[in-house]
C-alpha cells in the first residue's frame, strides 16, 4: 500500500512546466574523495531552481474558481521566481510580493517570467504579512514557499527521478532552508528506497533544523546571515520538520541522517568553484551547499566508495558576488591561511620573514609602516599575510609553530570574518584614538540606506572607520568606527538600535587591535 506522501509525489503535475533534470558525473571530486560523487543538476530547470516543482504542482491543482481568483506569494528569491512562471504558464493572475530591499536584478528576473510584483515592506517577514493579508481580503490563494504539502510533494518528484536514474545511489545530500526539499526527498525515499542515507546540509548562519532536532521542536533563530540568502531561513516549516523526524526505514536506522552538517561561507564558496570545475556552471551559494556539506561529510568520516549524490538546487547568482566568492575560495579549500604577524621594523625583515617560511608561497602581504618620531622609537611592525597550503588544515598549525619558533609573535585570523571581509583591506596605520568604539553593521542594499544611517546616528558622535564592500546579497556588510566618550557611550548604543539595522559591537579583536586600533 502506498504512503500518503508517495501517492502524492506519484501524482504530482509538474512536467508541464518543469524538466527531469540530468544526474552529471563529477570525475574531479569523485577522484579526489575516492567515491562515485554525482550532481542532480536542478541549476537547469526554466527559472533554474528546484522551486519551480513545489510552485507549479501547487497552482496547477487549484479548482477553477482558485484559479479565476489568482494566486501570491512572497519571496525575494527562487520561489517567486517559480510562482511567476508557474502562473503565467497557466493564464492565471498572480501577484509576487517582495520587500523594498530586494535587489533591481531579482525584481527584472520575476517580471521577466510574467511576475506582477509589489514592492512592500523593509524585511521579509513584513512582505510575508502582507501578502497572507491581502490574499485573505481579495480572496487570493497564498502559495507558501515550503510549509505547504503540495509544495513538499512537487519538490519530492526529485526523489523520485534519482531512483530512476541510479538505483545503486547510497547518499543524498540535500541544502536546507524551510525544509520543503528535503522532507520532499526524504518521505519518498524513506519509503521507496530506504537503504539511501539522506543528509541534511545547512548554512552555519541559518542552521534552523538543527537547532529545532537539538530542541525536539521548532525554534526560531534571533539572527540569519543572508550570504547563503536561498536558506536564510530563521525557523524551520511545520510540516517539513514533521516529516524529517518521523522519517526511519525497516529498522535499519534513519533515513535521514541524524547528524546535520553545517557549512561556513568560506566552504560554500570553494563548493561553487567544484561546480563550475566540474560542468562549467556558476551556482548560487545555495545550490552548492549541499556539494560544500557532502565534501566536509565524507571527509569527517572518512567515507569511500560510495554513491553520492549532491543536489545542486539553484543557480540565481547575483554577478557582483563572484568577487567575494572568488577571493574566498582558498580558504573554503583549505589551501590558504591568513595570519597576522609581528616583524622588527628594520631593513630585511620581510627578506628574513621569507627565508623563515621555508619556500612556502606567499599569497597576499599588506602592511603600512607608522610614523616615529625619532628612530630609536621604533615599534614592531604588524602585517597581515596569505599563505599558500600544500597539505590542508593541518599545516595552519605547523606554520604557527614555524612563526613562534623563529621568534614572530602570530596569531591566526583564517577563522576570523572582520578581518577577512574589512581588516585586510585597511591596511593603513593605527589612528591613535582611545575612545573609538568598533561596530559592524548590516545595510539593506538600497539607494538611501547610508544616508538613513547618517541621518539617525547625527553629529553627536565623530566617525572614525567606514568600510563597506558590495557582496551582491540583499545586506551591504560595513565595519563603522565611532568615538565615544564613557558620558555618552551608552547614547551611541541607544542611537544605533533606533536605526533599526542589524549592528553588534565588536571587541578584543586582534586584527583590529594590531592593525587600525
Amino acid at each position: 500500500m502506498l504512503s500518503h506522501w508517495v501517492r502524492a509525489i506519484l501524482q504530482a503535475t509538474v512536467y508541464d512546466a518543469a524538466i527531469q533534470t540530468p544526474l552529471d558525473k563529477a570525475p574531479r571530486l569523485s577522484a579526489r574523495f575516492n567515491n562515485d560523487i554525482r550532481f542532480k543538476r536542478e541549476d537547469l530547470q526554466p527559472v533554474f531552481s528546484f522551486k519551480l516543482r513545489g510552485a507549479y504542482n501547487r497552482i496547477s491543482q487549484l479548482n477553477d474558481e482558485q484559479k479565476a481568483r489568482g494566486v501570491i506569494c512572497a519571496s525575494a528569491g527562487n520561489h517567486a521566481q517559480g510562482v511567476a512562471y508557474s502562473a503565467a504558464k497557466l493564464g492565471i493572475n498572480n501577484i509576487i510580493v517582495m520587500p523594498t530591499t530586494t535587489p533591481d536584478i531579482k525584481v527584472s528576473a520575476v517580471r521577466a517570467l510574467g511576475g506582477n510584483v509589489d514592492l512592500f515592506g523593509d524585511s521579509f517577514d513584513e512582505a510575508n504579512r502582507y501578502a497572507i493579508d491581502r490574499a485573505e481580503k481579495e480572496g487570493l490563494t497564498f502559495v507558501p514557499p515550503y510549509d505547504d504539502e503540495l509544495v513538499i510533494a512537487g519538490q519530492g518528484t526529485i526523489a523520485l527521478e534519482l531512483t530512476q536514474q541510479w538505483r545503486d545511489m547510497e547518499y543524498v545530500f540535500v541544502a536546507v532552508g524551510g525544509g520543503g526539499l528535503i522532507s520532499g526527498i526524504a518521505a519518498f525515499l524513506g519509503e521507496v528506497a530506504p537503504h539511501v542515507k539522506v543528509v541534511a546540509i545547512e548554512a552555519e548562519g541559518a542552521a534552523c533544523l538543527k537547532a529545532a532536532l537539538a530542541a525536539g521542536e521548532r525554534v526560531k533563530l534571533e539572527q540569519v546571515s543572508l550570504f547563503v540568502d536561498g536558506v536564510a531561513v530563521g525557523q524551520i516549516g511545520e510540516i517539513p520538520f514533521e516529516v524529517v523526524r518521523s522519517q526511519k526505514s525497516d529498522g535499519s536506522g534513519m533515513v535521514i541522517e541524524p547528524e546535520v552538517v553545517t557549512c561556513n561561507n568560506d566552504e560554500v564558496c570553494a563548493a561553487v568553484k567544484d561546480v563550475f570545475e566540474e560542468n562549467r556552471s556558476i551556482v548560487e551559494p545555495a545550490g552548492a551547499l549541499a556539494i560544500a556539506g557532502m565534501k566536509k561529510y565524507l571527509t569527517e568520516h572518512n567515507i569511500q566508495g560510495k554513491n553520492c549524490v549532491g543536489i545542486v538546487c539553484g543557480a540565481n547568482m547575483n554577478f557582483d558576488r563572484l568577487r567575494y566568492i572568488a577571493e574566498r575560495t582558498e580558504i573554503g579549500e583549505k589551501k590558504e591561511a591568513v595570519f597576522a604577524v609581528t616583524l622588527p621594523e628594520r631593513t630585511g625583515a620581510f627578506l628574513e620573514f621569507c627565508r623563515d617560511l621555508k619556500g612556502r608561497n606567499i599569497t597576499e602581504f599588506n602592511y603600512r609602516a607608522r610614523s616615529h618620531t625619532a628612530p630609536d622609537s621604533l615599534q614592531p611592525a604588524a602585517i597581515f599575510v596569505g599563505i599558500a597550503l600544500k597539505e590542508g588544515e593541518q599545516e595552519r598549525q605547523v606554520i604557527a609553530n614555524t612563526l613562534v619558533e623563529s621568534g614572530y609573535a602570530a596569531h591566526d585570523l583564517t577563522d576570523d570574518e572582520i578581518a577577512k571581509t574589512h581588516i585586510r583591506y585597511l591596511i593603513g596605520g593605527h589612528a591613535g584614538l582611545a575612545d573609538e568604539q568598533l561596530f559592524t553593521v548590516a545595510f539593506p542594499e538600497r539607494p538611501g540606506a547610508l544616508l538613513n544611517f547618517l541621518e539617525k546616528l547625527g553629529q553627536d558622535f565623530n566617525i572614525t572607520l567606514f568600510h563597506y564592500r558590495n557582496h551582491g546579497a540583499a545586506d551591504g556588510r560595513v565595519l563603522v568606527g565611532l568615538q565615544a566618550s564613557a558620558t555618552n557611550s551608552r547614547a551611541l548604543q541607544d542611537t544605533l538600535n533606533d536605526i533599526g539595522y542589524d549592528c553588534s559591537a565588536v571587541e578584543n579583536n586582534i586584527g583590529y587591535q594590531m592593525f587600525l586600533q
